[in-house]
């Protein structure tokens, strides 16, 4: 059985996730990061592209837990540019790189698998972590990696903070960047909850099944 995906975010009211230079920004107030602390202890895997390794250099680990209690950390890097430096390589926890089958890297610290020919294959990724006993998955990023899975149909539930100030330009990176849906290709949604945290606001959605 293949995990439970879950998408989390955080983003402006304009719908930034950061500014034009594509760094990472502190949207989330105090009380949503304790909430994302305790969403990510609750998950046996942690997924983030390689783009927002390069970018923001995250060691993806929840503050207290043991190295070996702490979330799987999965990183998709199908043209290899983590480079050996990343915190996501310490053994502050396990990784998982997953490139394609053309890339020959291998990466000090991690284990490697290659799944996809061009593109990694997210539906074989996730029958992967599914036989190694990961029963929710947490996709944090970046925005072509949230596409992805979108795209794929394989997220479960979208779960984003809208925070209290505008970021704005046109080249700034969004929650679900890529080549996006074209008219009628949307995905659906339906609200579960809100919650307001602090100055902003927490929504959670489903992600409803076309058919």
């Amino acid at each position: 059985m293949r995990p439970k995906v879950i998408v989390n975010c955080a983003m402006s009211p304009d719908g930034k996730i950061a500014g034009t230079e594509r760094r990472q920004l502190r949207i989330s107030s105090p009380e949503d990061m304790e909430r994302v602390r305790r969403l990510r202890s609750e998950c046996q895997a942690i997924l983030v592209g390689a783009g927002t390794i390069v970018a923001d250099d995250p060691h993806l680990t929840v503050k207290g837990l043991p190295p070996e209690r702490q979330p799987l950390r999965v990183i998709l890097d199908p043209r290899g540019k983590v480079p050996e430096t990343a915190m996501v390589l310490d053994a502050r926890a396990r990784t998982l790189v997953v490139t394609v089958r053309e890339c020959e890297r291998t990466y000090p610290g991690a284990e490697t698998v290659r799944l996809g020919t061009g593109r990694i294959d997210l539906e074989a990724l996730l029958a992967l972590l599914g036989a190694r006993g990961v029963s929710t998955l947490l996709v944090e990023g970046g925005g072509e990696t949230i596409y992805s899975f979108f795209r794929a149909g394989l997220v479960d539930v979208y779960s984003v903070f809208i925070g209290d100030f505008i970021i704005g330009g046109r080249e700034a990176p969004t929650p679900v960047d890529g080549e996006g849906f074209r008219t009628g290709e949307h995905i659906p949604l339906r609200l579960v909850s809100v919650e307001r945290l602090g100055a902003g606001v927490h929504l959670t959605y489903e992600v409803l099944r076309n058919g």
